[in-house]
């Protein structure tokens, strides 16, 4: 076997090791990248860029059926899901390739295979390329998941997880979908747009129960009104194979018969098979490995990042472990924050969030205010046609710190920027409003959400009409 030595190994090419690899190459350090499947990880390659490709199609989809609103004439309409489906893979193979490309150009080593600890600093491969390795830093990015049920394990012809259904073809008549979270809903939003009957089945009260109350009733009416079959409270306690498709048992309810199942309840931190006890690493009973503040681990030279940390399984969290990973692994001390996390849901409408919401600031003994301006009363919004939803941001009323903001509507997880960047800043809504917002914009919501937080509106009637 060869034996080559590196600054820094990372394990895993996902959102989170492969910047992690190109922030630690441009500090000068000597890197390679170690990764057993398609560089990407499950956000390029069976997540966040294939649904939203396709969830692309559905809008697109969405706005021609609406062209006679504006006036514009198409005749029938028509889509070809298995063009669909191509576009999708040509898309992630595009990225891949640019990925490669990148960290060619930034002379980092890609070994492809499967990694384990002999020691702290020493790394086995074995898969495409087999090779001892020495690192003096080692940066774990083994990533996560679909977990899957026991009671009604996935066998990917009928019964699908997150990965296996993007590669369908065909579509279902009828979709269960079981989970009401981001994932469930994404699914939802994209097989109802063409045509598919849907139900999600959620056991919790509400689907998007982490969003906060507002967001979850707002997407729960936007959904039925969309056909989609929402059942709350329910426990699934397993899926039947039938003649014509499943039969899906659901505690002290009847049978719900359907085409395909989802299975969205989640997924499993991915941290076995890599002797990670060779290296003096212990696991938590979900399989995290525990990090501090610099994303050290308990073992000095080794960190981790991304979802096998336990602690957000979102992409853009694990590209900014990345960053604070490689700047400590070579002596330059940064330190992770965790405030201004920005969460986004590609429903139609879209939905975004960042910071707290009202239940979670009174939760934490804050005297919180809300300042929630709809999209039917913004200009843009209008002109466009798209008046779905609201801006809302929540402030302590004593100080004016902004604490928190939610969107749903159009473009939500763009807009969701600016607040994201107010509360890493610790800013006020005076900040917003003292701020001139460019007009006719759908960010002005922000700023009308901001006056009416301080019971000032402009745009939207006063809350008590004033003498």
């Amino acid at each position: 076997m060869d034996k080559q030595k590196f600054d820094v190994a990372i394990i895993g090419a996902g959102p989170g090791g492969y910047v992690a690899a190109i922030k630690a190459a441009q500090e000068g350090a000597k890197v390679c990248i170690i990764e057993k499947n398609f560089l990407g990880g499950t956000c390029l390659n069976v997540g966040c860029i294939p649904t939203k490709t396709l969830l692309a199609g559905a809008q697109v989809l969405e706005n021609i059926k609406h062209a006679a609103d504006f006036g514009i004439t198409t005749g029938s309409v028509s889509f070809d899901f298995v063009k669909m489906k191509m576009r999708k893979d040509v898309v992630i193979e595009k990225i891949r390739k640019s990925l490669e490309g990148l960290l060619t150009s930034n002379s980092i080593t890609l070994l492809r295979g499967h990694a384990e600890f002999l020691s702290r600093s020493e790394l086995k491969i074995r898969g495409e390329e087999n090779a001892v390795i020495y690192a003096d830093k080692v940066i774990i990015a083994t990533g996560s998941a679909p977990l899957d049920i026991p009671a009604f394990p996935c066998d990917h012809k009928r019964i699908f997880n997150s990965t296996s259904i993007l590669e369908l073809t065909q579509l279902p008549k009828t979709l269960a979908i079981i989970g009401g979270g981001y994932i469930g809903c994404e699914f939802a939003t994209l097989y109802a747009e063409l045509g598919v009957k849907v139900i999600i089945l959620e056991a919790l009260p509400t689907i998007l129960a982490t969003q906060g109350e507002v967001i979850a009733d707002t997407l729960t009416r936007s959904f039925t009104k969309k056909g989609i079959g929402i059942q709350t409270g329910v426990f699934v306690e397993g899926i039947d194979q039938t003649e014509g498709g499943l039969s899906i048992r659901i505690k002290d309810k009847p049978p719900l018969a359907c085409d395909a199942a989802l299975v969205a309840v989640g997924r499993k931190i991915v941290s076995g098979n890599l002797g990670l006890e060779k290296a003096g690493l212990s696991i938590s009973d979900k399989g995290a490995i525990a990090v501090n503040d610099k994303m050290e681990t308990a073992v000095p030279g080794i960190y981790a990042i991304g979802d096998v940390t336990g602690k957000f399984l979102l992409a853009h969290v694990a590209s900014h472990q990345g960053l604070i990973a490689a700047s400590n692994a070579l002596g330059k001390e940064r330190k992770m924050h965790y405030n201004a996390v920005p969460a986004v849901i590609f429903t139609l409408p879209e939905v975004a969030a960042v910071g707290m919401t009202l239940e979670q600031a009174a939760e934490a003994g804050l005297d919180a205010v809300i300042g929630k301006f709809p999209f039917l009363a913004l200009g843009k919004s209008i002109a466009a046609a798209d008046i779905e939803g609201f801006a809302q941001i929540v402030v302590e009323r004593k100080t004016g710190q902004i604490l928190g903001a939610q969107v749903i509507g159009h473009e939500a997880s763009t807009l969701i920027a600016e607040m994201c960047l107010a509360i890493a800043g610790e800013l006020t809504i005076d900040c917003i409003t003292d701020t001139i917002h460019a007009h006719p914009t759908l960010a002005e919501a922000w700023f009308e959400a901001a006056l009416l937080a301080n019971d000032t509106p402009l745009h939207f009637p006063p809350k008590t009409k004033r003498a």
